[in-house]
């Protein structure tokens, strides 16, 4: 039944991610890891990070038509240096959020919502060190379900 719904329904659609972002980022500042990275934030950057994971997960194209897809985010991204421990953190307080928001627990929820963290906090990394010359031009990810290889154990 899962596969009849995109990530972004079964996650309680823009309202849910926007409360999962709100969440995250109060504990974003508060952080010693990440508070300085997120110093002078825009205040509506929580909202931009719920319509970037909504269009992920397949809800509206409203990152794109708001902020410019693909490029504008790789924009906020390049030269920042992000960390190995920052990352690290920054998937860890989504993952609370998500448990502090009432995101659904399911496992294959769960595991598709991670495994777009891990690539893409991953992929930041990568495109945020110096000199990181990643494609300027691509189009917003869409994440689904993905399938687990077969447990043979």
């Amino acid at each position: 039944m899962a596969d009849e719904y995109t990530l972004y329904e079964w996650a309680g659609g823009a309202g849910a991610l926007e409360k999962l972002c709100e969440a995250f980022y109060q504990h974003v500042l508060a952080d010693d890891v990440l508070a300085p990275m997120f110093a002078g934030m825009n205040p509506g950057h929580p909202r931009y990070v719920a319509l970037w994971l909504g269009e992920v997960f397949g809800g509206p194209a409203a990152y794109s038509a708001e902020r410019g897809g693909y490029p504008h985010m790789l924009r906020m991204h390049l030269g920042r240096g992000i960390t190995e421990p920052q990352r690290r953190r920054w998937v860890n307080l989504m993952q609370d959020a998500a448990d502090e928001v009432g995101l659904p627990g399911d496992p294959e929820f769960r595991a598709a919502f991670v495994g777009y963290l891990e690539w893409g906090t991953r992929l930041a990394v990568q495109n945020s060190q110096p000199g990181a010359d990643p494609p300027r031009e691509a189009s917003v990810p869409k994440w689904g379900w993905g399938v687990a290889p077969p447990y043979l154990g």
